[in-house]
């Protein structure tokens, strides 16, 4: 590895990063403040968790709902507010490609890589939403500086290397549990390259191994006390053997690595790594950084093979990926490549921006299906809120419950003031199967107690008839429907419940017992 100059000295490279990233980030800022769009159902779910800090919460770390409690804290609970760290995080993650890209191949390729990694489809979408891939990004990213770092240090500059490392790992597994892949490159690296094995003293090893413990520990012990309930969470999303092999998953889940990653970028490693192959050498840092690329690659093609997986799964590998392959762009004097590489995706970034500010642009471009989650989500709580008002004016209610986990958080965020008024019914979630699936069916159940006059929402006609039934009666119903744009609408269903006993549920799959 050829070192660069010092991380921390200015210069014209770092300049202009710094310019860069700024840049970008404005814009990202102003249009998470002047976006229409609503909250996403999981990002109301994570400003509810942020109300009740805590080391850990049902289906992911604690970091996303530590970071929307900072930023609401200073500003209030608006949307923008909520969002606003997912920019910021992805500010520091520029700077670390940069850092690393420096570190490993010097200021020109850098800086191509820190924009290529600020520019990724991917990297627009994770800055306008607020959602762990952010974070986990931000310090994976401080994470692979500090091991880079490692290979060359001594002394007393080792150990602190080392403490960096632990500490930025166990931030970055407080950010979502596919930091593993973080862990699988590490070991990759040590077994295939003995300059890395000799880069770790036994005292450097130990204190990273004991800062990396002492971060993730508070988390770790919250687990234990919960059942470890968001590693059996994450372990149930594989979905292992419930829906059978599908052999053209790895296919479409490497095609959309191209949409996510960016068509040049994505198409420029699989080159790289055919030429790697045919010549059979690698640089060194090409070796450290392929050892943290392909393993979040590879696992989840696997995984789409055995059940499904999303697009993002592998976004362990967006960091490190965007440094080698700017660094190999610049090996191959590809400027054209290079070029097109950055105007395709500066396209792309403008047009996210532009969707955000304007969503009617995204509608115009046939995207409006992938914006009917984050609207009609205030107009579907007024809807509630009315016919709650109106009930318990005339009869009163004990409760409103929902069945839906999008439902029950959307209406906890955009009905807070509502649900926390004195007097009005506690939102609560009614349970399909007889164990909890989510932190609002742990946290918030509807139970007998609670269950003398509900109104019931329904989202979608999901398990309409299994929800009725575990009421003695049904004394009114009412089906309505939330515009989204043109071609989408929202159903929900309302009735009021009188009676809540719940049936029986199958112990086996959880589900109610036939009447």
């Amino acid at each position: 590895m050829a070192r660069a100059a010092s991380l921390t000295r200015p210069d014209s490279d770092w300049s202009a990063a710094l310019l860069l990233t700024a840049g970008l980030t404005l814009a990202r800022v102003v249009a998470l403040f002047r976006t229409p769009l609503e909250l996403y159902p999981d990002e109301a779910q994570y400003w509810l968790w942020s109300r009740t800090l805590d080391f850990g919460y049902y289906s992911k770390p604690p970091m996303i709902a530590w970071a929307i409690w900072a930023t609401t804290a200073v500003g209030g609970d608006a949307e923008a507010w909520v969002r606003l760290a997912a920019p910021l995080f992805q500010a520091g993650a520029t700077l670390a490609v940069f850092a690393l890209g420096r570190r490993l191949y010097g200021g020109g390729a850098a800086f191509a890589a820190a924009g290529l990694y600020a520019l990724m489809p991917a990297v627009q979408i994770s800055s306008a939403v607020m959602a762990t891939d952010a974070p986990l990004l931000f310090f994976l990213g401080l994470t692979l500086v500090a091991y880079a770092e490692l290979q060359t240090a001594a002394g007393g500059a080792r150990l602190a290397w080392a403490a960096g490392l632990g500490a930025a790992l166990g931030l970055a597994f407080l950010s979502k549990y596919a930091a593993v892949y973080a862990v699988i490159g590490v070991a990759l690296h040590l077994i295939l390259s003995r300059e890395a094995r000799r880069a770790w003293a036994p005292g450097a090893a130990v204190i990273a191994l004991v800062v990396f413990a002492l971060v993730l520990a508070p988390n770790l012990a919250w687990n234990a006390s919960h059942g470890f309930a968001t590693l059996h969470h994450t372990a149930a999303n594989a979905a292992w053997g419930q829906r059978g092999v599908n052999p053209l998953g790895p296919l479409a889940f490497l095609a959309s690595q191209f949409a996510v990653f960016g068509p040049v970028p994505f198409g420029a490693l699989i080159a790289g790594l055919g030429l790697a192959a045919r010549r059979r050498a690698l640089a060194k840092s090409d070796l450290m950084l392929l050892c943290f690329i392909l393993p979040p690659i590879l696992i989840v093609a696997g995984q789409a093979f055995l059940s499904r997986a999303n697009a993002n799964w592998s976004g362990a590998s967006y960091l490190p990926g965007a440094v080698l392959v700017a660094a190999w762009l610049v090996r191959w004097r590809a400027r054209r490549w290079l070029s097109a590489a950055v105007a395709t995706q500066a396209a792309l970034a403008a047009f996210v921006i532009l969707a955000l500010v304007q969503p009617r642009a995204a509608d115009a471009m046939g995207a409006s299906n992938s914006l009917k989650r984050v609207r009609g989500w205030s107009e579907t709580t007024r809807l509630v809120i009315d016919r709650a008002q109106a009930v318990q004016a005339n009869g009163g209610l004990t409760a409103v419950a929902v069945n839906d986990r999008f439902l029950y958080d959307t209406l906890a965020y955009y009905g807070r003031d509502y649900f926390g008024r004195p007097g009005a019914p506690p939102l609560t979630y009614w349970l399909l199967t007889a164990a909890p699936q989510n932190q609002a069916e742990m946290s918030a159940p509807l139970t007998p107690a609670l269950g003398g006059r509900v109104l019931g929402v329904i989202y979608e006609g999901f398990h309409r008839r299994e929800m009725l039934a575990d009421f003695a009666a049904v004394t009114w119903r009412e089906i309505d429907h939330i515009g989204l744009d043109r071609k989408h609408q929202r159903r929900i269903d309302l009735f009021i419940g009188e009676g809540y006993v719940p049936r029986p549920r199958d112990p086996v799959s959880g589900l109610p017992k036939p009447s």
